[in-house]
């Protein structure tokens, strides 16, 4: 396979979360095959394509196709992801990796043993606003950073009978499903957790068999704290998709749904209740617009990373131990949950200075400043 070639693709799933990919994919990729047990939903899926061939079993592709890009519930991911690394092809798994860490280890191995690539879908690890962020909290552009938060505020409900509304398919609640962007995120900026919690409930999103919201707190080796709050049972939204990092130089705030990354630093002096009543009326809040981009996935960009990968073979920046490493605190999180304890969460990360570095020039490439 050269630079020039587009890699053969087939997306694996035709469902509602791979029309989130329908026009991120070509010409980064050329997909060949557009795979569904609803052959309805794989020819409505191949109609976005020029050259796809709609097929209703995942084997077919094999024959097809270079890479697979997996959009299936998670307790298939395991299956047909040994499926295309053991034939020899490289895999975009959406994420999480797997259900299991005997899963997720079965994969990594398979993919090594193939010498194939294998990535996980963490979109937001590829978003420029995101990727701004986590530079600058990185970077020390704020100071010393001792806490990053994360709110996702959405309405999330599925048909009854639906797989997602099932614990076992998918893996657990919310917090497994979609909490897993959020710890992966918070691993990258912080390190390395020593200790957490995590806290979920079904009030509110009865249609779940596990948690519709969650609450995760997690302290790391260099004291900072992280915490994500995650719901899909918001009737009302004010934060949306937000992140807040608290440095000792100013707090930075990335609004996702509008597409803007904002340092707040204000200068107060005077006495502590002087301070407090500037801080509570806004009064001298200094305010910098740091990056303005149009919301939304940016799907293409994580893609344009998996073609980049699989072209050059380069290793992905989410691939499958990392991914691991962010789902075992999830586990972990959970076991001290049921436990009624604090998680001890040493040595399930890498240390800090083991992340890979983000590709700044990248994303410099793929941003357009308003």
């Amino acid at each position: 396979m050269t630079p020039e070639t587009a890699p053969k693709l087939a997306v694996i799933g035709c469902g509602g979360m791979s029309q989130n990919f329908a026009t991120a994919i070509e010409p980064t990729m050329k997909v060949v095959a557009t795979v569904d047990i609803d052959a309805d939903r794989a020819q409505a899926a191949a109609a976005c394509f020029e050259d796809a061939e709609p097929m209703t079993d995942w084997r077919e592709a094999l024959a097809v196709a270079d890479a697979g890009m997996l959009v299936l519930p998670h307790h298939l991911h395991h299956e047909v992801g040994m499926g295309f690394l053991e034939a020899g092809k490289h895999v975009l798994m959406e994420k999480p990796l797997a259900n299991t860490p005997a899963e997720c280890r079965e994969l990594i191995e398979a993919a090594q043993a193939n010498d194939v690539i294998l990535m996980i879908g963490y979109v937001l690890r590829y978003h420029p606003l995101v990727r701004r962020f986590v530079d600058a909290v990185r970077s020390g552009e704020i100071g010393e950073v001792f806490s990053v938060s994360i709110w996702t505020e959405q309405y999330t409900r599925y048909p009854s009978g639906h797989w997602t509304c099932d614990q076992a398919r998918l893996g657990g609640g919310q917090f497994f499903s979609h909490g897993c962007h959020y710890v992966d995120l918070l691993l990258a900026m912080l390190g390395e957790p020593v200790e957490g919690s995590h806290l979920g409930t079904t009030i509110g999103t009865p249609w779940m068999e596990g948690e519709g919201t969650s609450h995760v707190t997690m302290r790391f080796r260099n004291g900072a704290l992280g915490y994500h709050f995650g719901t899909w049972g918001a009737r009302g939204t004010r934060l949306r998709y937000a992140m807040h990092a608290h440095g000792t130089e100013g707090m930075l705030e990335a609004d996702l749904s509008t597409g803007r990354l904002i340092l707040h630093q204000d200068n107060y002096e005077g006495a502590p209740h002087e301070v407090g009543h500037r801080q509570m009326t806004g009064e001298g809040a200094q305010q910098r617009l740091l990056m303005e981009i149009e919301p939304g996935k940016h799907t293409a960009n994580e893609v344009s990373h998996f073609r980049d990968c699989v072209v050059h073979g380069r290793q992905p920046l989410t691939d499958g131990a990392a991914s691991l490493q962010g789902l075992q605190v999830i586990w972990k999180l959970y076991e001290a949950e049921r436990a009624g304890v604090v998680a001890d969460l040493s040595g399930l990360s890498l240390p800090t200075h083991d992340l890979k570095p983000t590709v700044q020039s990248a994303n410099r490439a793929v941003t357009t400043n308003r």
